[in-house]
């Protein structure tokens, strides 16, 4: 999601991507002697879905579940296909029959839970959660969901007291995941305007992935937040160096180039955020970064013409 609150000099966006923790596909054994030809439509989906091929995983699972009504796996695993295709409302149908055959299914909480999340249906999203960990204790990705959801409302204190227990509970191994929830936290953490922890946090995740342009972002924004342009310009760079068609980095990076007098720099920055917002339909955005960049060059033109008196 993106979240728009103000900056530097009273405008900016600071991209705030919490990526919820899908479960995987789950693989079933059903006895071979009377569910074969539904077993082998299960795995081929199955192999569907680790290809990233949902429609014909749908296609497949659906076919398991012709031949048995009642197979609550592959029920569960076409509603993590729908997800991925974003179809909420079949993906929550899928998961209500597997919670029918199966009530006490782990993953059809977990992925039901995110389709409220994305849906906007928040407290059912919570509550979806909050049965993972009370049949799961140990399952990070409720803790982490359930934080996600939580920040979404504004409630970002209890947002970073799930983040915390979803790191008490994640493999330690499992850096690109850590890199996720330290990032997620230090956004919390930003709203809060705990400047030094949210910092920290960005660090971490950075440390974790180093590829992950979002982190250099959301570090960026901290240190314009704190006033420090010349260590927000170093982490702007570097997200657009990960990511070139960054257009929030574009634009914040000109702001700090502005705050500290370098205006060719900043409307160099300004013009290609302008480009880039102009090329994915933010228009919102593309509106009030050229009336920034109009007012900055209409201020060197007026500065100009008195020097010249």
């Amino acid at each position: 999601m993106n979240g728009l609150f103000q900056l530097i000099l009273n405008f900016g966006i600071a991209v705030v991507l919490a990526c919820c923790f899908l479960a995987s596909p789950v693989y079933s054994s059903p006895n071979p002697s009377t569910n074969i030809t539904a077993s082998n439509f299960f795995k081929l989906g199955v192999e569907n879905m680790q290809n990233s091929n949902y429609q014909e995983a749908i296609i497949d699972f659906s076919g398991a579940i012709r031949l048995k009504r009642d197979f609550a796996v592959a029920y569960s695993n076409r509603c993590l296909a729908y997800l991925e295709l974003a179809d909420y409302l079949n993906a929550i149908a899928d998961c209500n029959k597997a919670l029918i055959f199966t009530p006490n299914n782990v993953e059809a909480y977990l992925n039901r839970g995110l389709a409220h999340l994305r849906q906007g249906d928040y407290t059912a999203a919570i509550a979806d959660n909050n049965q993972v960990i009370a049949l799961k204790p140990h399952d990070f990705r409720a803790y982490y969901n359930r934080g996600v959801t939580r920040a979404t409302l504004g409630n970002y204190q209890q947002a970073i007291s799930d983040y915390n227990l979803a790191l008490t509970q994640i493999p330690q191994t499992s850096n690109l995941l850590l890199a996720d929830i330290y990032n997620d936290r230090g956004l919390a953490r930003f709203q809060l305007s705990d400047l030094q922890l949210a910092m920290l946090d960005f660090s971490k995740a950075i440390r974790l992935n180093s590829d992950d342009y979002r982190a250099y972002y959301n570090r960026g924004c901290a240190c314009g937040r704190s006033g420090d342009n010349f260590c927000a310009i170093r982490d702007f760079t570097e997200s657009i160096r990960l990511y070139p068609t960054n257009a929030q980095a574009y634009l914040n990076r000109g702001i700090a180039y502005h705050q500290l007098g370098y205006e060719q720099a900043a409307i160099a920055n300004l013009q290609k955020a302008v480009k880039y917002f102009a090329s994915i339909g933010e228009t919102v955005a593309y509106d009030k970064t050229l009336d920034y960049l109009q007012n900055l060059r209409q201020q060197l033109l007026t500065l100009s013409s008195i020097a010249l008196i």
